[in-house]
């Protein structure tokens, strides 16, 4: 099997319009329905809607207080178009970080084996860029949340997160987040060449 890749030269914004239509096209091609897209305000999640019109659409966000305590991303208005159409939003604990976070945060080193674990899944995977973090860990979000399934190909899109939007698209068959090591990348459509 040949299949395409797209490469992004530049990290921007407008690659998310692209990124879309060439993961709508591969997941026509596969007969894949299901969409996973990462949304911090929710800016990305109204662009999806847009174009994944007719199909499975899932926006993954930060939980409340990532940053700080009680405050949230997503727009107003953003949260309202989604609601609208119906668009699921998953708000949760990075499934990498979550409580691991919080000991890094303390600077415990009693037990520096307990909350590494994460971060060196993250980093292995942001070795092909930050976008390709955020779509293995979206994965497991949703799945956790019981939004896909576990035995069925998805299309997980996200972001370099500097610039906004998305530049990354995979095929993957998702697991939940303590049975990540069974998520199956099957095929990268497209993600940024320099990051």
């Amino acid at each position: 099997m040949e299949q395409k890749i797209t490469y992004f030269e530049e990290l921007k914004k407008e690659n998310t319009q692209k990124t879309f239509e060439i993961a709508l096209q591969r997941g026509k091609d596969l007969g894949i329905n299901t969409y996973v897209v990462a949304s911090t305000s929710g800016w990305t999640g109204v662009e999806a809607s847009k174009v994944f019109t007719g199909e499975k659409l899932i926006i993954v966000s930060h939980c409340y207080g990532s940053r700080e305590p009680d405050k949230w991303f997503f727009t107003d208005e953003n949260l309202a178009v989604l609601k609208d159409k119906g668009v699921p939003i998953v708000t949760a604990a990075h499934a990498f970080g979550g409580i691991t976070r919080a000991m890094n945060q303390m600077n415990i080193q009693a037990a520096p084996t307990t909350y590494v674990i994460g971060d060196i899944v993250a980093n292995t995977l942001r070795m092909f860029g930050q976008g390709m973090k955020v779509v293995a860990e979206i994965a497991c979000m949703a799945a956790d949340a019981g939004l896909v399934r576990c035995d069925t190909d998805i299309i997980s899109i996200g972001g370099s997160g500097r610039v906004g939007g998305a530049d990354v698209a995979v095929v993957l068959q998702p697991a939940n987040s303590h049975r990540l090591f069974q998520t199956k990348i099957k095929e990268i459509i497209c993600k940024p060449r320099e990051f």
